[in-house]
């Protein structure tokens, strides 16, 4: 199926911001952003993740304490990192950004501050029908994406919106809150030792934090799957077959099912990564190879921008996982993951419509320094 010729550079790609409804555009630039809280409801799908942060964390805490400890680094991650609950107590208590509410019956309610009201949205009806074809359809429109390589010195920034739900803790009881649409930004080298976040949500110093390693045990971590470089994206096989047996490799062992987890981890590298056109063409091939693997016809993003979403249902979890695209173009606007059936997880208090985590995105593109934005500094 012939792909539509409208595509979008990386230059491209900070324009589309200006697609946004005046709602939409007006809305405070404010707003703070995605929270690390949302993955509590993630927390028993990235046990062993969980487990090895949990060791690493104390290692360091110990090493932060010894005299002449290291000062604290960071390390590029994606925006869905799997943390501990006392990593996660933390973060609850540190965050309280005040924002403007929005409230979109078709697209996602967001809380006035840390703490505020639940997300909520209508959820979509799912269907098999034409997976294929539109899985085809982007990929032939991610193939034509120009994505220029890195020079020496210069840096992958992307930016996004997002916001999410999560449970709140008071003694003995248990409730759920939201945290409103705010900014993220990311900065990182082509090899991924260098980097930059400045995300209130996670960090409330606003000029940000360090993503440069070597991490607080000295360590230099090798990019994977689930923590890629530009150089580590760019000599990934671009065989959809052989991509996909990679992945599946990587997701043993987590995640309520491979192919769930499979389809989660594609889903990452969409979001906060800059995958070579070639990758990222073939990545949507690989994506339709994963059973299960429905549409959902009418959704809208983070920033209400209305698309189509490839999605999978986690049967345990009742959690659905959405990558939504522009319906012209096939462009990759955000991703979503919305609870749709009830569970027992989290007391039950997840129902069905409730938005866990949403992110639109805002910028993708390359700049010649750390902490440069696009249109602001050259």
């Amino acid at each position: 199926m012939k792909a539509t010729p409208s595509r979008q550079s990386p230059a491209e790609w900070e324009e589309s911001a200006t697609l946004l409804p005046p709602t939409v555009r007006d809305l405070p630039t404010g707003r703070h952003q995605f929270h690390k809280e949302r993955l509590m409801a993630r927390i028993q799908q990235d046990i062993q993740h969980d487990d090895q942060r949990q060791e690493r964390t104390m290692a360091a805490m110990a090493t932060a304490t010894a005299p002449g400890a290291r000062p604290k680094t960071g390390r590029f991650r994606l925006p869905r990192p799997a943390i501990t609950l006392p990593a996660l107590a933390c973060v609850l208590a540190g965050a309280v950004v005040a924002v403007s509410v929005m409230n979109d019956a078709d697209g996602v309610r967001t809380g006035g501050v840390a703490g505020g009201p639940a997300l909520t949205t209508q959820l979509g009806t799912p269907t098999t029908k034409g997976v294929p074809q539109l899985l085809d359809q982007i990929s032939l429109a991610a193939a034509e994406v120009r994505t220029p390589g890195l020079k020496p010195g210069q840096y992958v920034y992307i930016e996004s919106k997002s916001a999410d739900t999560y449970p709140r803790y008071d003694g003995d009881k248990v409730s759920l809150a939201g945290h409103a649409l705010h900014k993220r930004q990311v900065w990182e080298s082509a090899d991924g030792t260098k980097g930059w976040l400045i995300d209130p949500a996670s960090n409330d110093d606003p000029a940000g934090e360090t993503l440069s390693l070597p991490d607080e045990l000295g360590n230099t971590p090798q990019a994977t799957l689930n923590a890629p470089s530009y150089d580590y994206l760019t000599k990934l096989t671009t065989d959809p077959d052989k991509l996909l047996a990679m992945i599946y490799k990587a997701s043993e062992g987590h995640g309520n099912s491979l192919d769930q987890q499979a389809f989660t981890t594609i889903g990452d590298l969409l979001g906060e990564s800059y995958p070579p056109a070639e990758l990222y063409s073939a990545l949507f091939k690989a994506a339709a190879k994963i059973p299960g693997v429905v549409v959902v016809p009418e959704v809208k993003d983070a920033l209400g921008r209305p698309g189509v979403a490839v999605a999978r249902l986690d049967e345990t979890g009742g959690t659905r996982e959405e990558w939504i695209f522009d319906k012209k173009t096939h462009v990759f606007l955000g991703k979503r993951e919305v609870q749709v059936k009830a569970t027992n997880e989290d007391g039950g208090l997840m129902k069905p419509g409730t938005v866990r985590y949403t992110s639109a995105i805002v910028k993708r593109a390359i700049v010649d320094g750390m902490k440069q934005v696009p249109g602001e500094n050259g």
